[in-house]
């Protein structure tokens, strides 16, 4: 039997369950700039009890050209299982944000492989840090799992998907950059990228689903009216992108608590698209 979590659980489910038997905990920090390093030292200086580090540049494709390319079937299977995680687990992802800075992109990897039943702490390290929740430097032992792939969708998106829609808009592409970025008037974090977006995108950046104080989801009605501010029709395709295919997924979980539950990526996102001279570019405000 399939077991579909909650997509996003509070620190106060967590506390609950959190030595519950068949749930798992996992640090899924990343940072920009800066990338595994910081979140590596941030692990060691403390982290939720339980937790194993899920680090996206070594659960990736070996052979990608972009840290952490999106992972083929069997390769995500022996390393996650390699971490202790089974079909059997809840999955619970967290990072030092409230979820977008990888806590989401762990999220919709292991839906896209057809592991419903895991989740993400709303907060994440930074709310339960707040709210005196125990911290460990502590690593725990790892019993290897099996994990089996139970299904696998079209779901992730190249860049010649993204090129030829431009002229065919079978599908809307969203990105969840902040608006500078995605307009130009503002330079890319990672150096050598142009500025601007994939013609005919749209803009969410992902911070405003966020509350800034307490990084915790806002509302789904305050969610819902962000969509449609950027003029997104969830009843219609939808692919998201970003700057490096992990904020993509979190606009992807946004998107999946209004009800759209069909979201696809584009995992090589701007740092692949900004970084050919030969792929067009447009700036300035979407053209919604």
């Amino acid at each position: 039997m399939t077991t579909v979590a909650e997509p996003v659980v509070s620190t106060e489910w967590l506390t609950a369950h959190i030595n519950d038997a068949n749930v798992r905990v996992v640090d899924a920090s990343y940072f920009v700039p800066g990338g595994i390093e910081p979140a590596l030292k941030q692990y060691a200086d403390g982290h939720l009890p339980g937790a194993v580090f899920f680090n996206i540049n070594d659960i990736a494709d070996p052979t990608g050209k972009k840290d952490h390319t999106f992972p083929a079937a069997d390769v995500f299977a022996q390393k996650v299982g390699a971490l202790g995680l089974g079909n059997q687990h809840h999955i619970v992802a967290y990072d030092h944000w409230g979820g977008p800075c990888a806590a989401s992109r762990v999220w919709w990897m292991f839906r896209h492989f057809g592991h419903t039943n895991v989740s993400v702490l709303d907060g994440g390290l930074k709310k339960w840090a707040n709210e005196g929740r125990t911290l460990t430097k502590d690593v725990p032992a790892i019993t290897p799992a099996t994990f089996t792939v139970r299904k696998t969708n079209n779901a992730v998106r190249t860049r010649a998907d993204m090129l030829a829609n431009i002229d065919k808009k079978e599908w809307q592409v969203l990105d969840a950059r902040g608006a500078g970025r995605f307009t130009g008037t503002e330079p890319e974090p990672r150096p050598g990228l142009r500025s601007g977006h994939i013609p005919g995108a749209l803009n969410l950046p992902f911070m405003q689903m966020y509350d800034a104080a307490t990084q915790t989801l806002k509302s789904k009605d305050e969610i819902r009216k962000a969509f449609q501010q950027a003029g997104v029709d969830l009843t219609k395709p939808l692919v998201t992108s970003c700057g490096s295919g992990v904020t993509a997924c979190n606009v992807a979980l946004g998107a999946y608590l209004l009800g759209k539950e069909d979201v696809q990526i584009y995992d090589g996102s701007w740092l692949e698209w900004g970084s050919d001279p030969s792929l067009p570019l447009e700036t300035g405000p979407a053209r919604t």
